[in-house]
């Protein structure tokens, strides 16, 4: 074994965990998927994947480049939009999806999708009345016909 090769392997062993530790993140982190809606906390989560708060914190960082917070209010914010589209009022939703409170729920998801709930919720509605009207195709008409202007001037 040359230095190239055992540099090789503790860069391997530093920067990426052994696989059975990858099997135990992942675990942890089905386990945030199928409960994203239940209160859950760090703590819960590391006992899911058998490690310590600290160690499980480092090793999930490390593989999903997100602390297992940041990636529950991903999950949830996903679920979020999906119920939106449903149609279900923004208080049920915050509540389906886990959230405590929906001064916290308006935030978060405006902060991910740059959209308050009921403004995300009020495009869609919007988008989807247009598109059963014949008035869908009236953007690409108003838009030719102001390019065709301008090019006249």
């Amino acid at each position: 074994m040359n230095f190239y090769h055992q540099q090789l392997i503790s860069i391997r062993n530093k920067h990426f965990p052994r696989e059975n530790l990858c099997d135990q993140v992942a675990q942890a982190r089905n386990f945030i998927e199928e409960n994203f809606s239940n209160r859950i906390r760090l703590h819960d989560m590391a006992s899911e994947a058998c490690f310590s708060k600290f160690h499980f914190l480092r090793l999930f960082k490390l593989m999903y480049g997100k602390t297992p917070h940041q990636f529950l209010t991903e999950v949830r914010i996903k679920k979020a939009k999906q119920l939106l589209q449903t149609g279900l009022p923004v208080s049920e939703v915050c509540f389906l999806t886990g959230f405590e409170s929906i001064s916290s729920f308006k935030g978060l998801f405006k902060r991910y999708t740059c959209l308050t709930p009921a403004s995300y919720q009020k495009q869609l509605k919007d988008k989807k009345e247009i598109s059963q009207t014949a008035y869908r195709f009236l953007p690409f008409f108003f838009a030719f016909k102001k390019s065709n202007f301008q090019d006249r001037k």
